[in-house]
């Protein structure tokens, strides 16, 4: 093979758990990732057949699709397993004469390893030959602070065209988040409503029920403003709201979901306690790797506005944190009511763990009766066993859209950079006001400041039925 998939960090969590299984499932399903071989780099002392017969296990594990012997033994052909430190720069001479041997010739990087590293990788790649002219692809967070993001970003364009770098969201991979568009466009009952005339309020829920787990390190140098906020939630608020593009699979999308993040309201035009709360669950401090008098946020919840002709005066309600009472993932599309008796319409496009759509309807009662009922209609995508096996999982989906050229479905530097600079700007507000962290117990919905906030203009969090 001509072609490498390489991975840097393949002795990681995210290589056995993500990237080995995406992988196989692309081998049996005949994706084109087939194409390439599978260059495994670590630090560790293993031979190519060791790490196989690691990789299996974690294959049987995580993989969608069925395992087998014979479609591992044939996915397993294409791994090799190269041992170097790369974190030294002098080692890189070794890995061009490892791919000049082999006559690989176009590559595909894939940096799972800590974002310290990133820059200092794509640099020593200058040093093997035609690497330059192949794709990079980075895990978030793409820095530990705007000006770090900012630096790295500037180092890897030393060596990769802002085309050429791909920046993983896995959340774009999502089967129900990449359904918005198709859900908003293709159903002229949302399409024709699909604005602040019709639309009382958004609600955007990223709800976990483990704590930071073993991810304490990291997790409390980010918070969940950083790890879920600035990108995978405003991802999803910027598709949700953006205008139609003309080109789905283009710039012009990306151009679109742009203008949504820089049409949100500056901080500071409307009060921060009616705009932010944040919380830390009892018991964070605690936690393995945990400043024992960390400020980290755990927990998040704000209200913000899209200043544009579509959605102003709209509130979109965002919340997300960590050991809450459900595991969820959801944007609620609340229609305003025809007059005050009657209930709301609402739409919930459900992301993960169940995928679906539900909606919620006004109907009147069966009887001799003018009475008005809900009727609740609920598809669940998810619960047909032929659909989870047809379906790919987010991480087989974009290694595909990178081997295609696909951008639209990965963050770009612009979008990065917007949303970062605002969600700093939420931080330095709420600071700046003297607001305290509040703090709420494991299993519940976070702390009530958060009700409290929704409360005062009428409106309340939506929980799953």
């Amino acid at each position: 093979m001509s072609k490498a998939f390489t991975i840097f960090g393949g002795t990681g969590d995210l290589t056995f758990r993500k990237l080995l299984p995406a992988l196989y499932n692309g081998s049996v399903s005949g994706a084109e990732s087939m194409d390439y071989q599978i260059v495994i780099i670590g630090r560790r002392d293993y031979t190519t057949e060791q790490y196989c017969e690691l990789a299996r296990d974690w294959v049987k594990k995580f993989a969608r699709l069925p395992y087998s012997d014979s479609a591992f033994t044939r996915f397993a052909a294409r791994i090799d397993y190269y041992r170097m430190d790369f974190s030294d720069p002098a080692a890189y001479a070794g890995l061009n004469q490892y791919f000049t041997d082999r006559g690989i010739d176009e590559f595909i990087f894939y940096l799972a390893v800590a974002p310290r590293f990133f820059g200092l990788i794509a640099e020593s790649l200058a040093g093997v030959r035609g690497a330059s002219r192949g794709k990079v692809i980075l895990e978030k967070p793409f820095g530990e602070t705007l000006e770090a993001a900012k630096e790295l970003n500037r180092r890897l364009e030393t060596i990769f065209s802002p085309e050429q770098i791909y920046r993983i969201d896995h959340y774009l991979g999502k089967e129900m988040v990449r359904n918005i568009e198709t859900i908003r466009f293709s159903n002229p009952i949302f399409t024709n409503l699909w604005d602040a005339r019709f639309i009382e309020s958004v609600q955007i829920s990223a709800l976990e029920d483990v704590g930071v787990e073993s991810r304490g390190g990291y997790y409390d140098e980010a918070g969940a403003m950083k790890d879920m906020v600035q990108n995978h939630l405003f991802q999803i608020l910027s598709i949700v709201a953006m205008e139609r593009p003309s080109d789905y699979i283009g710039s012009d999308m990306h151009s679109e979901q742009l203008k949504v993040l820089r049409a949100l309201r500056p901080v500071g035009r409307d009060p921060i306690e009616d705009t932010l709360v944040l919380g830390q669950y009892d018991g964070y401090r605690t936690e393995k790797l945990v400043d024992p008098h960390s400020q980290t946020d755990t927990y998040a919840a704000m209200r913000l506005f899209i200043d544009n002709d579509r959605w102003r005066g709209a509130p979109f309600y965002i919340r997300t944190g960590k050991k809450l009472g459900e595991r969820e993932m959801n944007v609620v599309v609340t229609f305003r009511r025809p007059r005050p008796d009657v209930a709301h319409n609402v739409l919930v496009i459900r992301i993960q763990p169940t995928e679906g759509v539900y909606l919620q309807f006004n109907i009147q009662k069966p009887g001799d009766t003018t009475e008005i009922t809900q009727a609740k209609m609920d598809f669940c995508q998810s619960c047909s066993l032929e659909n989870r096996i047809n379906t790919p999982e987010a991480y087989e989906r974009l290694i595909g859209a990178c081997i295609r050229g696909e951008h639209f479905w990965f963050s770009q530097w612009d979008q990065i950079e917007t949303g970062w600079e605002y969600v700093a700007q939420l931080r330095q507000a709420y600071e700046k006001a003297g607001l305290p962290l509040r703090n709420y117990t494991g299993g519940s919905f976070g702390p009530s400041e958060a009700d409290d906030l929704l409360a005062r203009f009428g409106h309340s969090w939506f929980n799953s039925p």
